[in-house]
């Protein structure tokens, strides 16, 4: 059994795994499992309306894991992914809301207003790593509620005259469709998943086909190595950390030009941005496992929507189904044992 095989293998095993562990819990609450799983998948793919809020809800999910993704392959931990998105979606809402200009125009400006935001948001823990070794884990996750709170003020105070929630945006600024919501029974799908696909190549590219890639890489693998070998190791750090911070705005991009179309108070995190840890670590953080990671995650969420209306079945149970399969994958050792002694005796 190849090394690759291995790698497939493991977070397969941890959602199944997790799947049946989630039936012994419902069975033991007294529901029945086959009756809530139906009801999740018929939330899933029972018709057009909810194929449709499942890819839709997949799109910043993928984004957020490839930001947690792409720090992680050149050394770092960007726990920060939520704080990022948040000044993404504020950035891009305000493009949105602001500025009356031509579709071409007005939509590429709000999105690259998010990926700036969430860029710049991201150099803070980045520039601080890299000149003054301060971990970027505490930094960013101190940040996280430094843009709960600075999104807040801006929303009340500048966006708006003290009102809870901003105007529409423009629909020059909208990544909807008129062509996939018809063909989703009038679903929120929008061009987002789109946009994730092509960002999510755009990592694989750049990681495993330039040399930048490879310097970043290898700064993450050994710092001192890089630095003998003549590779700037500061700018590096610094820029892996914008790129992933670029990928979490665009995330937020995802929700105010195509979920929502508005930006609102918040008394508490999206929980996006720390979904993307969870679709990052199932995903093996790769470009292609994010992808398919972040769909299954977003299909469970969407799928737990129906649990209660269908099998009685709390919502909930699917939190307690996603932190199994996390649990399973961060055991994923056990499984590799599993795995190896099993090559072994096929081998004998």
């Amino acid at each position: 059994m190849s090394k690759r095989t291995v790698n497939l293998l493991v977070p397969v095993i941890a959602v199944l795994l997790g799947l049946l562990a989630g039936a012994f819990i419902m069975l033991a609450s007294g529901y029945n499992p086959i009756l809530g799983y139906s009801a999740l998948l018929e939330g899933v793919i029972g018709n057009a309306y909810n194929i449709g809020e499942t890819i839709r809800q997949a799109a910043p999910l993928i984004l957020a894991g490839l930001a947690v993704a792409f720090a992680f392959k050149t050394g770092l931990f960007n726990i920060g992914v939520e704080g990022q998105l948040l000044m993404g979606w504020l950035a891009a809402v305000w493009v949105g809301t602001e500025f009356d200009l031509p579709k071409m125009i007005h939509l590429p400006l709000a999105v690259i207003a998010a990926i700036a935001a969430g860029a710049l948001w991201a150099f803070i823990p980045g520039i601080l790593k890299a000149k003054l070794r301060v971990h970027e884990v505490i930094v960013s996750i101190m940040l996280n509620y430094t843009a709960l709170f600075v999104t807040n003020y801006m929303i009340f105070n500048v966006l708006t005259d003290n009102a809870d929630t901003t105007e529409k945006i423009a629909e020059t600024a909208s990544l909807r469709s008129t062509f996939l919501s018809g063909l989703t029974d009038h679903s929120r799908l929008h061009w987002g998943i789109v946009i994730a696909l092509i960002a999510s190549i755009f990592m694989w590219f750049i990681l495993e086909k330039t040399k930048t890639g490879y310097e970043l890489k290898a700064v993450g693998f050994n710092q001192e190595a890089s630095r003998y070998a003549g590779m700037n190791v500061s700018k590096n750090v610094v820029l892996s950390m914008v790129i992933s911070g670029a990928l979490a705005g665009l995330a937020g991009a995802m929700e105010g030009l195509g979920t929502y179309e508005y930006a609102s108070l918040k008394s508490g995190f999206s929980g996006i941005g720390f979904d993307g840890i969870a679709v990052a670590l199932l995903g093996g953080n790769a470009a292609l496992g994010v992808v398919l990671a972040g769909t299954l995650f977003g299909a469970l969420k969407m799928g737990a929507l129906n649990m209660p209306f269908v099998a009685g079945v709390p919502n909930e149970l699917v939190d307690i189904v996603i932190a199994l399969i996390i649990f399973f994958v961060a055991s994923s050792y056990i499984i590799r044992v599993f795995l190896e002694r099993k090559k072994r005796k096929g081998a004998k």
